[in-house]
């Protein structure tokens, strides 16, 4: 097949969720012989230059960056609280973002164009105007549920309220959008779930996926076992759930256990955690090799209150064979066996009660690291999740056709 997918961030490097989500999809269908062009917005948060780009990468994905200035702008903002758009998605509407595709269609014949997240929804009219290929969202969250978790949390009345705006306009966007789409691929179950629920447009859950042939799992845990996070933190949700671990558990936790170390990397670390001072937490930033830092810690905490979708650093964590301490926020979508394969705990109090338990209990950690391992070679192993969604594009493919013929 020929697969065109338009992004709202490039795919390479792939150094957070986002782009990981992306190049697993993007490699993976390229080793199964299909061939991959790549259409990316390129902002400021997210900047990539093309020269850093390999070379095998962009023979092989074609792939061509588009600058889209993804700034918040005050007075657009504050015009927006009397407008009915989503102003999340109408910052990535782009005249040469959309030139670019015109160019692209007019030049080659495509079976799927597929959609990385709802962001690329408003490219819908210019693919159906030039194109036959069937439209795939690949829907990595429920867009609009983050931002509704998020302000329900928010404290201060004023925010709370323009949030509540923005989710309103966003939700409303989101659920007009899924039904102009051929067929969706969400991350998770869950996700896929909702979707069937709004649409009847087909729907199928396609998680991140691994090759686990490149985690070479640890299930030893130190004699001084450490705590490890590792996360983008320009993320909302990663940097939400982090100052409410050190807030309410890490304290409690550290009294308990004096020689523990909690290491914290990731991505843009804000400098309030830069500047954190507190015995035995070592903020590190950006590591050169996240699966290096994984395998030279022991527990991994990823205590999400709000979000959507997978964790990626979740499954990369389990296929390094670590037990995993999160919130049922943050397991959703992955389909895990409490204790089995994973510890969930969503209060403060349960959250020290565990990690102190799992500390004094090297077997246990290793034993729900171990099964871990396997639940990712069973789910979420690349190569099978391929084979699922080149199921899903024959399938809408095949009604394409059908459709056609009894016309």
């Amino acid at each position: 097949m020929n697969i065109l997918m338009l992004c709202n961030k490039s795919p390479f490097p792939p150094t957070e969720g986002g782009p990981m989500a992306m190049n697993s999809i993007v490699n993976g269908l390229i080793e199964a012989g299909h061939r991959v062009k790549i259409l990316a917005v390129n902002s400021e948060k997210y900047h990539i230059k093309e020269k850093d780009i390999p070379k095998s990468y962009k023979e092989k994905t074609g792939i061509e960056l588009i600058d889209v200035d993804l700034r918040i702008k005050p007075i657009k903002a504050f015009k927006n609280l009397f407008s009915d758009k989503s102003y999340h998605v109408e910052r990535f509407i782009s005249d040469d973002f959309n030139k670019k595709l015109i160019e692209i269609l007019k030049k080659d014949k495509f079976d799927i164009v597929q959609l990385e997240m709802i962001y690329m929804a408003p490219y819908i009219e210019t693919i159906r105007e030039l194109s036959d290929a069937k439209i795939v969202l690949r829907a990595h969250n429920v867009e609009h549920l983050i931002w509704e978790r998020i302000a329900k949390k928010t404290k201060f009345l004023p925010k709370r309220w323009y949030i509540n705006h923005l989710v309103s306009t966003l939700r409303n966007y989101e659920l007009e959008a899924i039904n102009k789409v051929d067929g969706i691929a969400a991350i998770t179950y869950k996700d896929a779930a909702f979707f069937r629920g709004e649409t009847a447009v087909p729907v199928v859950d396609i998680p991140y996926g691994v090759n686990p042939e490149e985690f070479i799992p640890n299930y030893e845990v130190k004699e001084k076992p450490t705590l490890y996070h590792i996360g983008s933190m320009n993320w909302m949700p990663n940097e939400e759930g982090i100052y409410w671990f050190l807030k309410n558990v890490w304290d409690k936790v550290a009294k308990r256990n004096p020689d523990l170390t909690l290491n914290l990397a990731g991505r843009h670390t804000p400098q309030w955690l830069m500047n954190l001072k507190k015995r035995n937490v070592n903020v590190l930033g950006e590591v050169p090799d996240a699966k290096d830092f994984i395998r030279n810690n022991d527990i991994a905490i990823v205590p999400l209150l709000s979000g959507s979708g997978i964790r990626i650093k979740i499954i990369e964590s389990m296929a390094m064979g670590r037990t995993v301490v999160t919130t049922m926020v943050g397991a959703e979508g992955i389909q895990y066996s409490e204790y089995e394969n994973i510890i969930i705990a969503d209060s403060p109090a349960k959250m020290v009660e565990v990690i102190c338990k799992i500390l004094n209990e090297p077997n246990e950690a290793r034993r729900i690291g171990w099964n871990a391992r396997r639940l990712v070679e069973d789910l979420y192993d690349n190569k099978k999740i391929i084979d699922r969604l080149m199921i899903f594009y024959d399938e809408i493919i095949k009604t394409k056709k059908d459709i056609t013929y009894i016309n």
